[in-house]
């Protein structure tokens, strides 16, 4: 998974590679990179006024989003915080009082349950956990690779209805219904988090910026901080056997997001399954390779290229067509692409 990403960040560097000062705003590139939140490799590429600035700002920038990982995250606790892994502990027992930004994230994922008809639940941790296990273990372990139980599934499927989270904004509580759900935000939450800090980093530090946590590329302002040259976003391909990437972007002001089955998956008796599981079957999905969604906002695109990796392509489509501003391409098992209406429009013209 590291490698896939690393090269999508290299990919980012080099097409940013080159950016020279713009002497009337005296500003220069400067970039940095990071691995130590959301258990993923980022980099930030911005313009500032100079080395010293750009690193205060990118210390704050760092701070802000540590502060998000460490609330979203479900495996760890943090002592004086009651994040995502004290909620899927205590909220069985009684209302559990919380962030404002672990609200702000539950209602969104509300929204995106309805928007997607279920493909993305955040309330599928009891199952999502069982093949959580089983990929760590297999990983660990390959001569003992596994994939969970049917039975075992089919049990904890019971305790994933959205309903039995009960958000309370008013008193700034959440409490399960149902004693043996659990939570797990992975889904939705890197890129919620990535959009607020974002555009708060949009607001308080940079101008232009290219900022890639994990795959999550956001783009504002312009490459050369001149008000007009669009930043070059590259998409990986998910054909191992493939010498360039998928397709190159000329884009501002937008996200760029991706879903595949390339990136986290284990083997067991020579058929690969990948990290994201349909709701419908309980299995990794296998309708596509990749999707990538391109739309102004990254939480949407997070929560939307799980949606569309989680149904067929005809479906997604439809899907995609009913939302403004939004376009997706999707890599079938063979490696064949499909373009949204609008996508092709966004296709650096290669001259």
């Amino acid at each position: 998974m590291k490698k896939n990403i690393i090269l999508l960040l290299i990919t980012l560097i080099v097409f940013c590679s080159g950016c020279g000062s713009l002497s009337s705003a005296e500003k220069e590139r400067f970039s940095s990179s990071f691995i130590d939140l959301f258990d993923t490799a980022s980099t930030v590429i911005a313009y500032d006024e100079s080395q010293e600035s750009f690193d205060a700002h990118m210390e704050a920038f760092h701070q802000k989003l540590e502060e998000y990982n460490k609330l979203y995250d479900i495996y760890n606790t943090y002592d004086g915080m009651v994040n995502l892994a004290v909620v899927n502990k205590r909220a069985k027992d009684g209302p559990v009082e919380v962030d404002q930004k672990i609200l702000a994230l539950l209602e969104y994922c509300r929204e995106v349950y309805t928007m997607s008809k279920g493909k993305t639940n955040i309330c599928f941790g009891t199952v999502l956990s069982l093949w959580h296990d089983s990929r760590l273990y297999s990983a660990n372990n390959p001569d003992e690779a596994y994939i969970p139980d049917r039975k075992d599934l089919e049990e904890a499927a019971k305790h994933t209805d959205f309903d039995d989270l009960v958000i309370d904004r008013d008193n700034s509580t959440v409490y399960f219904k149902d004693p043996a759900l659990q939570l797990d935000v992975g889904a939705v939450a890197k890129g919620f988090a990535v959009r607020e800090v974002c555009a708060w980093a949009q607001e308080h530090l940079w101008s232009s910026a290219a900022i890639s946590i994990g795959g999550n590329v956001v783009t504002f302002g312009y490459k050369n901080d001149d008000g007009r040259t669009l930043w070059n976003i590259a998409i990986e391909n998910p054909d191992p056997e493939a010498t360039e990437n998928l397709v190159s972007l000329s884009l501002t002001d937008l996200s760029v997001v991706t879903s595949g089955d390339y990136q986290r998956y284990y083997t067991v008796d020579g058929k690969k399954y990948c990290h994201i599981i349909d709701p419908d079957t309980l299995m990794p999905a296998d309708y596509v390779a990749s999707v990538s969604v391109l739309c102004p906002d990254s939480a949407m695109g997070d929560a939307l290229s799980t949606a569309l990796f989680n149904m067929s392509i005809e479906e997604g489509k439809a899907l995609i067509d009913s939302m403004d501003g939004v376009e997706a391409v999707w890599v079938n098992q063979d490696y064949q692409r499909t373009y949204s209406a609008g996508f092709e429009a966004y296709i650096k013209n290669e001259e």
